[in-house]
């Protein structure tokens, strides 16, 4: 049986990535696909864990290979997805979770149609600044472009299956971990994961 796929996208600032985390800590039968990127670790990152931080060389030799489920350059920087590594873990029935813009969401859905994914967005442009300012973690000038760019990235929000609200954090986890609950309730899912349930219910 194969596993499930899952992207999370949003504009920086969104609360993406600490929502990707809750979604992880609350949802044991999911697995993050960790990318690979050029840019520098900021500082607690963690190679291997939060990123494989690579050379650029390094990433362009992987990316004529062929290595790449999807690939990006944002901001500068090139980020990539293990094609190898994701398809094994599906192979053994594991459901993975991608969190890429939505450039690498499209990229995804072309190679497999049943990904599901997912659009976070922020309550409001202001908001989104205000989160951007607060994670100290970017330059006044990286800001001004990340909120540049954030009305291009929304813009594509609709391409996604799902939509989440970020402005009440407890309840857009809870969005999250509803969709992963119901996509393992589909029927499909199911007859494939209980057979002898199934099968022993319909014995006379």
């Amino acid at each position: 049986m194969s596993g499930q796929l899952f992207i999370v996208s949003a504009p920086s600032g969104a609360g993406k990535s600490s929502l990707v985390r809750a979604w992880l800590e609350q949802d044991t039968g999911i697995r993050l696909s960790v990318s690979y990127t050029t840019r520098k670790p900021r500082d607690g990152e963690v190679n291997g864990v939060h990123y494989h931080f690579t050379s650029r060389e390094s990433f362009i030799t992987m990316l004529e290979r062929g290595e790449f489920l999807e690939s990006a350059e944002v901001y500068g920087n090139f980020y990539g997805t293990s094609q190898t590594w994701i398809e094994a873990e599906m192979v053994r029935g594991q459901d993975v979770l991608l969190e890429i813009d939505w450039q690498g969401a499209a990229q995804v859905r072309k190679l497999i149609p049943t990904t599901e994914s997912i659009f976070i967005l922020p309550p409001s442009m202001t908001e989104l600044r205000h989160r951007l300012e607060g994670r100290a973690t970017d330059s006044q000038e990286v800001i001004e472009k990340r909120m540049a760019s954030a009305r291009e990235e929304i813009s594509h929000a609709q391409e996604a299956d799902y939509l989440i609200i970020n402005d009440q954090f407890d309840k857009a986890l809870a969005d999250l971990l509803a969709i992963g609950r119901a996509r393992r309730l589909r029927m499909d899912v199911q007859t494939a994961r209980q057979t002898l349930l199934i099968s022993g219910l319909l014995q006379n």
